[in-house]
């Protein structure tokens, strides 16, 4: 898992600025290399380092954030910090991450990293899951009784698993498998570190996690919650993949 986010600051406003810079030192995976006044200033050393994320003003002398972003190359992760919503349209054709509007405050900020942190980490969770499974010598398929069949599935193939009342609805990457067994039992099943109970009714593949945002996690294209029950464990688990 990428231990830090190297990132810089484009930002002519000086208390703006000193924001930005606090809320950076408060998170431990964040690593500033560099503040600067205006694009002009930053364009060399942004050039050289190439960090992974740049927070980025819109309204600054000599030349805007939206204009200096086509001309970065190689482009980083940006996130826009500006007081100005009506430039959100053109932020999401230049594929700005978030667009913050201030004042905001850290948890927004802090919700805005974490999530682009996710994001840089999943990829090599996913590479790292077949050599964690077979060093623990853990199971890469499981058999479930379905209907009046017993059928094989794949650990790998599993995106997520919801709760019917007395049945299990298992969400794989090409169909829907329901069978009638407990979520105590199925986790008994599965490799412990792969998988998550994260509410009541819903037990998530950690590799399969697309990004996770307000308590709510996303797997392809369906929103799962985090419920009060089991979020300090999950958060927990996550930490210790890091």
């Amino acid at each position: 898992m990428k231990e830090k986010l190297s990132c810089y600051i484009i930002e002519d406003e000086y208390l703006a600025q000193e924001i930005l810079e606090e809320y950076i030192r408060k998170v431990p995976f964040l690593e500033l290399k560099g503040a600067y006044a205006s694009p002009l200033e930053a364009a060399a050393p942004l050039k050289a380092d190439q960090p992974d994320l740049l927070f980025l003003d819109i309204n600054m002398p000599d030349l805007d954030g939206l204009s200096f972003i086509p001309m970065l190359n190689p482009k980083p992760m940006i996130i826009l910090t500006t007081a100005y919503d009506q430039y959100a349209l053109k932020a999401y054709e230049l594929e700005v991450r978030d667009y913050l509007l201030k004042p905001f405050t850290f948890e927004r900020f802090y919700k805005a990293v974490l999530r682009l942190y996710q994001e840089q980490s999943w990829p090599q969770l996913r590479e790292n899951k077949e050599a964690r499974a077979e060093a623990r010598n853990e199971p890469e398929y499981v058999f479930l009784k379905v209907g009046h069949r017993i059928q094989k599935v794949a650990t790998r193939d599993i995106l997520f698993v919801e709760g019917m009342k007395d049945y299990l609805r298992i969400h794989t990457s090409t169909e829907k498998i329901m069978t009638l067994l407990s979520f105590a039992k199925l986790e008994e099943l599965l490799p412990a570190q792969d998988f998550a109970r994260v509410h009541r009714s819903f037990l998530v593949a950690i590799d399969k996690i697309d990004h996770i945002e307000k308590n709510r996690i996303r797997i392809a294209d369906q929103i799962i919650p985090i419920s009060d029950t089991y979020a300090e464990a999950f958060y927990n688990m996550l930490r210790g993949l890091q």
